[in-house]
This record gives C-alpha cells, sequence and structure tokens, in this order.
C-alpha cells in the first residue's frame, strides 16, 4: 500500500513521562541504540508528511536529534493541546487526513499503521486500532478486591488513531477541555470511530519495566548474521603493502590480481558470508581483466551496499592481520578509520589488530600475510 501524498503523521512527545522513573523524558531515552521518538518517527518514514510535537525545551534536543522531513511544532501542557497545535499546522496545508500516534509507542508495527490507512481509504471518517480485552476485570478498593465487570465489548485503545483532518480538528476546537484520546473526542463530536487490528507489541511505554519488555520485543525480532572471511597473499618484489586501505613501507609487495589488501578481502568475504552471498570471486571475478589492479574498497564497498539493500545494518568489524612483518600496531587506528569510512559505520565499532605465528609456517617465514575477519550484521 502506498500512502497517499494527502496523509500525514503527527507524532505527540510534548510529555514529561514521570511515571517511567528518574532520567531525561522517556521518549529522548535510548531503546536499543535509539531513542524512543526516533524509533516511533521511523515507523511513519512512508509518510509524505511527519509533524513531531514537543515541550518548547526540548526544541533545541529535537532541531539536533530528529533527521529526515520531520516539522516540529511546539505543544501544550496537555496531550490534546499539542494535538490542536498541531493540527492548527496542518489546516489549509492541502492534507486530507491524519494519523496521530503516541512517541511513547516506539514499535508500532506496519501492519497496524496500514490497517487505519486503509480503513480510511475506505471512507471512516475516523479508525483506530484495538486489542479486545481477554483478562478477567475486577474493582479493588484499598487493596483488595470488591467486585467483577464485565469485559463483554470492551477494547484496549493504541495509536496511530486516524481521522479526517477537517473532522478532528473541528472536534479539537469545539472542547478546549481535551480529552483521554482524540478517539474520545471524536465521538463527542458524533463521528463513528473504526476499530482496526491492533498488536500486542504496539506497547507504550509509561513504566520503566516497559523498557525491558520493548528491548525483549526488539531483540525477538532481530535477524542477526554472523560471517567470516580468511585471505593470504603472498609476498613478491616491491616498496610497500596496502592493508586494510592503509599504503605502508616495506621492502616487499604482496602478490595479487588487485592490489592484493588481505585484510580489506576478509573482511569483504566475511559480510558477503554473513549474507549468504558467496565471496569476492562470485562478485568481481578474477577472470575479469576489468578487475586487474583494482582498489579492494571497491570490493569492500560493494559488500557493505550489498548489506544495507537485503536490510541489514553493519554492527562491528574484527580483522586480525597475521604477520611478522611489517608492524601492524603503529597503523591500526588509521586502518581502522579506513575500514569504517568504507563501510560507514562508526569508527568504534571497527577493529582491527595483529598477531603473528611465532616464526612457524609461511607467515613465520615472511612469505607471505595471512587474514581473518568477522562481521556482524543486524537487521531489526
Amino acid at each position: 500500500m502506498t500512502i497517499p501524498d494527502t496523509y500525514a503523521a503527527i507524532i505527540t512527545a510534548a510529555g514529561r513521562g514521570s511515571r517511567a522513573g528518574e532520567g531525561p523524558p522517556k521518549q529522548w531515552r535510548s531503546l536499543s541504540g535509539q531513542s524512543v521518538l526516533a524509533r516511533s518517527i521511523a515507523a511513519f518514514a512512508d509518510f509524505p508528511r511527519i509533524v513531531v510535537t514537543l515541550a518548547p525545551e526540548d526544541m533545541a534536543q529535537g532541531i539536533a536529534e530528529l533527521s529526515g522531513p520531520v516539522t516540529l511544532v511546539a505543544g501544550g501542557a496537555t496531550r490534546s493541546e499539542s494535538v490542536r497545535a498541531a493540527l492548527e499546522s496542518l489546516a489549509g496545508s492541502g492534507v486530507t487526513h491524519v494519523l496521530i500516534h503516541d512517541g511513547a509507542r516506539p514499535l508500532v508495527p506496519d501492519a497496524v499503521i496500514r490497517g487505519v490507512v486503509a480503513a480510511l481509504q475506505s471512507g471512516a471518517p475516523a479508525a483506530a486500532p484495538a486489542l479486545p480485552v481477554t483478562d478477567a476485570l475486577w474493582r479493588a478498593e484499598d487493596g483488595r478486591v470488591t467486585a467483577t465487570a464485565s469485559r463483554d465489548g470492551l477494547m484496549r485503545a493504541q495509536t496511530p488513531q486516524g481521522f479526517a483532518l477537517d473532522a478532528i480538528l473541528a472536534a479539537h476546537r469545539a472542547a478546549p477541555e481535551g480529552a483521554a484520546d482524540d478517539v474520545e473526542l471524536a465521538i463527542r463530536a458524533g463521528l463513528p470511530v473504526t476499530a482496526t487490528p491492533g498488536d500486542e507489541d504496539n506497547l507504550k511505554i509509561t513504566y520503566g519495566a516497559d523498557f525491558k519488555r520493548a528491548r525483549r520485543i526488539l531483540e525477538g525480532a532481530m535477524d542477526i548474521r554472523l560471517g567470516n572471511g580468511f585471505d593470504v597473499h603472498a609476498f613478491t618484489a616491491g616498496d610497500h603493502v596496502w592493508l586494510c586501505g592503509v599504503k605502508i613501507a616495506h621492502d616487499k609487495a604482496l602478490l595479487g590480481h588487485s592490489d592484493a589488501d588481505v585484510g580489506m578481502h576478509a573482511l569483504t568475504d566475511a559480510i558477503y558470508g554473513a549474507l549468504a552471498q558467496g565471496d569476492i570471486g562470485r562478485h568481481f571475478p578474477p577472470s575479469d581483466p576489468q578487475w586487474k589492479g583494482a582498489e579492494s574498497h571497491i570490493f569492500l564497498r560493494h559488500a557493505a551496499e550489498l548489506a544495507r539493500q537485503m536490510g541489514y545494518e553493519i554492527s562491528n568489524a574484527d580483522v586480525s592481520l597475521i604477520c611478522e612483518r611489517p608492524k601492524v600496531g603503529p597503523h591500526a587506528g588509521a586502518m581502522a578509520l579506513r575500514l569504517s569510512e568504507i563501510v560507514g559505520v562508526e569508527f568504534d565499532r571497527i577493529s582491527v589488530k595483529a598477531t603473528t605465528s611465532e616464526r612457524l609456517g609461511f607467515t613465520g617465514r615472511e612469505e607471505g600475510i595471512a587474514a581473518i575477519a568477522t562481521a556482524t550484521l543486524i537487521r531489526r
């Protein structure tokens, strides 16, 4: 389903979230390496317009940390005031429908969002996801159960809640006192609200313990791949070697069809291996003369780009160079930096180190250099 150009998403994130415990407001806290709010926004990446409501004191942080086609709007003292401010910013813009989502629901599945969109496209003036109440319900007083309550027909409300823009804006203007959510205002205004399927993973982070549950959901949804690469190149006559993208003066060179960068070749094969996509030879056959003397960053960039195309991010990589000489230690930092630039990950996620074979074998006899590499790929 393609999201229509006239649809917009509103993400509410102006609250302080005091029930989540000590620390910054919950929407700004990290959840498996990304802020709660950033994850909520990313769920609506297909929407042509995204409006985010922030507390005025959070505006500078929002400008600094939030990327993409996001419009920031100063929120009010209540959720309803914040939503109305966002709705007013869209009035007269050509937007016909809005989906209003809690910034504290960072794990909303795409199917939930598209279920709301489908209901609106079918003509519903309002639609919202919900789950039926399945637990028994009690009334309690002073810690003691005093009565039971029927759960028949009860639903647990979720977001995003979708509306025709004009209708929900009129409902907000008619009820400045606000409400618990936008569906309540829609019902007051006489709008029929269609219930669409919700999802148990679409939790709203309210308490500190909710972060643990959210992390468990994320970890269960991750596809983690590990790949290993191994390469060897013999020495030949020359005055330098290329290792992990760095040129090092030496009394020999490495022999190979390309520039013989043994470390970069091992890492490239580790990424291909994690993707189950063969090795360098499959993608860049040595029988093809166009790759004669090619710089190895071409191969590594191709592997990294293929990973991204397949939906994976490179979490970290580790390269071990096995040789007596040249000494790798003085150049390890520059090598890691160069590899991080090529694969497009942070410098502190790349490790380059060296060892010797204690004068044993071909590396010990200084007949060549070997390299072992490991790469971790993650698809969330």
